[in-house]
């Protein structure tokens, strides 16, 4: 395996506009985001939140680096590319949706390219707790988050 899709999805008991603002506070984010061990800003968009950042993740198999883009269209989607780093590629987002009475649906997204050599690492077993790090846990997280 090189490559890694993995999705999650939770409905939160909070409006829209307070779980965007958790969501859009990236630097936030190794607060509450398993594996997830730094993200620091590089550069900034004119309302003081991250564009470029250094990210070191735990991926089990090793700790990598990447430069991340992040792109915003609040209220409702946060996406994010390697520009460069450890990984041959990753991207990802959340999407939130409104569903009415102080609800929202939050789901994350990623696709992760581990390039040959860190792929052959990442395999069996190994392969299920990557997948639930970097994807499967992340709703749930941010739901956690939210509601306490």
């Amino acid at each position: 395996m090189s490559t890694l899709n993995g999705t999650s999805t939770a409905e939160i008991a909070a409006p829209l506009d307070e779980v965007w603002k958790l969501v859009e506070d990236i630097e936030l984010a190794p607060q509450w985001q398993g594996g997830l061990n730094s993200l620091t800003p590089l550069e900034r968009d004119e309302q003081g939140r991250g564009t470029l950042c250094e990210v070191g993740a735990d991926i089990k198999v090793k700790t990598v680096k990447t430069i991340v883009r992040f792109s915003y269209e609040g209220p409702t989607r946060l996406s994010w590319t390697q520009e460069k780093g450890d990984l041959k590629a990753v991207d990802g987002s959340w999407e939130l949706a409104d569903l009415g009475e102080g609800r929202t649906r939050a789901t994350y997204n990623v696709d992760v390219d581990f390039g040959r050599v860190l792929g052959m690492m990442v395999k069996g077993p190994v392969e299920s707790a990557i997948r639930q790090l970097l994807a499967g846990a992340r709703a749930g997280e941010l739901k956690t988050r939210i509601e306490r």
